[in-house]
């Protein structure tokens, strides 16, 4: 084993997607860079293992990844030559309603719009102004949410492609809750459900602004890449961007949890480990870790403004997960067709229940018919169990406090069971095995999960752009000099995009850079009379 540098450029704290993508970035550039991580294994929430019966392979935390499949920032990694294959399931994802219809997002938009159309005429129509939408602007619009603020190529780029008017419509689908976009857009509940369900990957109830644009990228993400995931389990995608970062010269270091970052003469020089190690680093800290935690506790308040201590005072984090995984000795025997073959399925709730559901988070009570989001990973992955098996996990939203009481936890957990049977009867009779994974299992497992929120932070307005993650610039650098935040908290927030690191990564790569142009022009200056 090589042993790990005791200095370098740059220390990567967390080897998570965004922390990866960061050294990655780094090394790419010429950079020595000692990644560190506290868990044993790569990945973040980006991580597999056998939980729940052997051969079946259970993705921990994410399993699905348009936003790796469309991010730029992942693409140009190129990590098809370091073992990454991506699969998808015949049918991208599936809104079961509770009287046993479905309306799916096929993997071919034509087929999609008919189905809709045969639902209520005119949807299909509707559904393929909406993908043109998305064929319009998605290239410069992912560049801009991709990018630092401001966003000003990729800004100018989506103005000329839609014009003034174009751009005022999209601004204002932007600020829609997912419920009026709906209902402005399409006639039939299926289409709306589906969007409503894709906004609901986010903390954002259906009635807050800002749904509508949760809802519409996810829903055109799933039309155009799919939910394609890793062949072999979640944890291939960390692997393959390890293994590229190793390649480049890079050094990891798992198993070890960073206790501080050091900070001398105001600047950020390095970390100190649980063993007492040091690591130094020569031009820069970026930190793959949740922003309390870092500011708090790694950093500490002495060497931060009291003005920026107080905006993180009111961080908000989103909603805690409860992850249930099953492993099934045969199919899941739905009830709908339609969820037959699809890798995503959202269920438990129609048009109203969404917002009964939210309200039930809002109010810290169980949800009596939760809004679960289920996986179906055998159906999009063969190599996920057994043949004639199937890997499934299903997830829901809780609130804070009904997270920290157990009683609430399992009672969560069986309405999430109930809804699932209604959906298929005879799925508990199918049942090899369960692994529950509760909000404190999740943060147990991954520490910047805190509580269980899977996305470093609320999607709220109030703590997105230029609030994120708290009053700012909305850029990675931090009040101390050679910090730089690279995880979730920062913009553009959660997902597995790599953006949140790669931004991290382009700052401090341009920090030195001016320090170099400073630098030769003091030389000249010098120089010349």
């Amino acid at each position: 084993m090589t042993p790990t540098p005791s200095s370098a450029d740059a220390v990567v704290v967390g080897a998570g997607p965004n922390g990866l993508v960061a050294a990655n970035a780094l090394a790419d550039a010429g950079w020595s860079v000692v990644l560190v991580e506290a868990n044993e294994t790569v990945g973040g929430a980006v991580r597999t293992a056998e939980v729940t019966a052997p051969g079946f392979r259970n993705d921990l935390f994410s399993a699905f990844y348009p936003l790796a499949a469309a991010s730029p920032v992942i693409r140009d990694l190129h990590l098809e030559h370091h073992g990454l294959a991506w699969e998808q399931a015949p049918r991208v994802v599936t809104h079961v309603f509770p009287d046993g219809s479905a309306t799916a997002i096929e993997r071919n938009a034509e087929a999609t719009a008919a189905a809709l159309d045969d639902q209520a005429a005119g949807d299909g129509d509707a559904w393929l102004t909406m993908v043109a939408q998305w064929d319009q602007v998605k290239e410069p619009l992912l560049d801009a949410l991709f990018t630092p603020i401001p966003p000003v190529k990729a800004g100018a780029r989506l103005v000329r492609r839609l014009g003034t008017e174009g751009m005022l419509e999209f601004v204002r689908l932007a600020l829609l809750p997912v419920t009026r976009l709906g209902d402005e857009r399409f006639a039939g509940e299926g289409p709306r459900a589906l969007l409503t369900g894709n906004a609901m990957h986010s903390d954002l109830p259906p009635d807050s602004a800002g749904s509508g644009l949760f809802g519409w990228l996810m829903s055109m993400l799933a039309q155009d890449v799919g939910f394609p995931t890793p062949r072999g389990g979640a944890q291939s995608l960390a692997d393959a961007m390890a293994a590229r970062f190793t390649a480049a010269g890079g050094s990891v270091r798992t198993g070890v949890r960073v206790e501080a970052v050091e900070v001398r003469h105001g600047r950020a020089v390095g970390v100190r480990l649980a063993d007492g190690e040091r690591i130094a680093a020569r031009r820069a800290v970026l930190a793959d870790v949740d922003a309390p935690t870092l500011f708090h506790r790694l950093v500490g308040h002495e060497h931060l403004p009291e003005s920026y201590v107080r905006a993180l005072s009111r961080f908000q984090w989103d909603h805690p997960t409860l992850k249930l995984n099953w492993a099934l000795d045969g199919p899941v025997p739905w009830r709908s067709p339609e969820a037959v073959g699809a890798g995503t399925v959202h269920l438990g709730v129609g048009r109203h229940g969404f917002v009964d559901h939210a309200a039930s988070m809002a109010t810290g009570r169980v949800s009596r018919d939760p809004f679960v989001l289920l996986g179906q990973m055998t159906t999009a992955d063969a190599t996920r169990s057994p043949a004639g098996t199937e890997s499934v996990w299903a997830y829901s939203h809780l609130s804070h406090d009904l997270a920290r009481d157990e009683a609430g936890v399992e009672a969560s957990a069986e309405a999430m069971r109930r809804v699932i049977e209604e959906a298929a009867p005879g799925f508990s009779d199918r049942v090899l095995a369960e692994h529950v994974q509760r909000p404190a299992d999740l943060q147990t497992a991954n520490s910047n999960l805190v509580n269980g929120a899977i996305n470093g932070g609320t999607a709220h307005l109030h703590q997105q752009l230029v609030f994120r993650p708290a009053n700012g610039t909305g850029r990675p650098e931090t009040p101390v000099p050679g910090l730089y935040l690279a995880g979730a908290s920062a913009h553009p927030g959660g997902g597995v995009h790599g953006a949140c690191g790669w931004n991290a990564a382009r700052s401090a790569l341009g920090a030195q850079g001016a320090v170099r142009r400073q630098l030769l022009r003091t030389a000249w200056s010098r120089l010349l009379p």
